[in-house]
């Protein structure tokens, strides 16, 4: 059990709650059930004791990584609540206005969304376009002031007018 434990956190960048998940889950496939059950809960709270695990540098990676593809704080927070990190227990801030911003930005820009567009949008395209950014994790309000810019100018004047 332990090297599998091992394995799996030297393989991937998990949590102890997905680790604690996976190690269930390989005993019951194996068939193994019972009183005489492996501690699962003692081998992962030693792995995180020995910083094989850690849920606040995932956290902080996995943020990092979702605003830099251009996902909103709302989206950040369910990818980390998915992971089974508790936000208050690992002390990581939610990402500012101005890095949510940034996010927008940079999702529009790779969707061709709003003003990155090749041709202004028609009423129904832009509903698509603003039901996009807010699936990507933006509220409606960032989402709309993004679409509605007229220009590349206006919307990283936008982007970059949020206060740090």
């Amino acid at each position: 059990m332990r090297d599998l434990a091992l394995s799996y956190a030297g393989r991937y960048a998990t949590t102890q709650a997905k680790l604690k998940h996976y190690l269930k889950r390989k005993l019951r496939s194996r068939g193994w059930a019972g009183e005489d059950e492996p501690a699962v809960d003692a081998l992962v709270a030693r792995l995180a004791e020995l910083r094989y695990i850690d849920d606040e540098a995932f956290a902080e990676a996995r943020t990092r990584d979702l605003l830099r593809r251009g996902y909103g704080a709302r989206r950040v927070a369910q990818a980390l609540h998915h992971a089974g990190v508790d936000r208050e227990e690992v002390d990581i801030p939610p990402p500012s206005e101005a890095e949510t911003r940034a996010a927008a930005l940079s999702f529009a820009r790779k969707r061709r969304l709003g003003p990155f567009a090749s041709e202004p949008p028609d009423q129904r395209t832009r509903e698509k376009q603003l039901a996009a950014l807010v699936r990507a994790g933006h509220d409606f309000d960032a989402a709309r002031a993004l679409i509605d810019a007229a220009n590349v100018e206006e919307a990283e004047t936008w982007a970059s007018g949020a206060e740090i």
